[in-house]
Parts: structure tokens; C-alpha cells; sequence
């Protein structure tokens, strides 16, 4: 199942070298300054960015799997978008 989640923003580059950076401490991590892949254990995460949007893909073989994945994304990304008032990417539903 995958799921993708949006955030607007223009620091999405920036965001996206951050995750990568904070997951490689602890798990396997690609990237560059425009996509990116973090090897969870809940399933891989795909990630991009452009001058406007990070995207990110999470990947997991469950629903219960998906959802804790998402949170896992969101809560890692909020401490550096703090000054968006980042709250949550806008999920779309999962799908098979």
C-alpha cells in the first residue's frame, strides 16, 4: 500500500535534505537536493522537492502500517517547519 502526502512550501529542498539527514543516523538514506529515500522498517519513503511542494510517498504492507508511517513523517517534520505552522503533509488515502 502506498500513501502521498503534499506540503506547499519553499524551503522544500531544505526540508527534504533535513529528513534525509536526521533518518540516516539510524536507518539506510539516498538523497540529493531534489528526491530522497529513507529505508523505515514500516517500508520504504520516497521523497520530492520542487521550488513549491514536498512530496512524499511512504510505502507499507498494511493500512495500520501506512498510518504509521504518515505519523512518523509528520511528527520528524515539524520540528524543522515550525515556522510555517506545519501541522500534517495533506495525505491522500492509501492506496493498493
Amino acid at each position: 500500500m502506498q500513501s502521498t502526502g503534499t506540503f506547499a512550501t519553499a524551503h522544500a529542498s531544505k526540508y527534504l535534505q533535513q529528513l534525509c539527514k536526521h533518518f540516516a543516523h539510524k536507518v539506510d538514506v539516498s538523497h540529493d537536493t531534489t528526491q530522497g529515500r529513507v529505508a523505515l522498517p514500516l517500508g520504504p519513503v520516497d521523497l520530492t522537492a520542487d521550488d513549491a511542494t514536498l512530496t512524499v510517498t511512504v510505502t507499507a504492507p498494511d493500512a495500520e502500517g501506512i498510518t504509521r508511517a504518515q505519523s512518523v513523517i509528520d511528527r520528524h517534520l515539524a520540528p524543522f517547519a515550525f515556522r510555517e505552522a506545519f501541522q500534517t503533509l495533506g495525505w491522500q488515502p492509501a492506496r493498493t
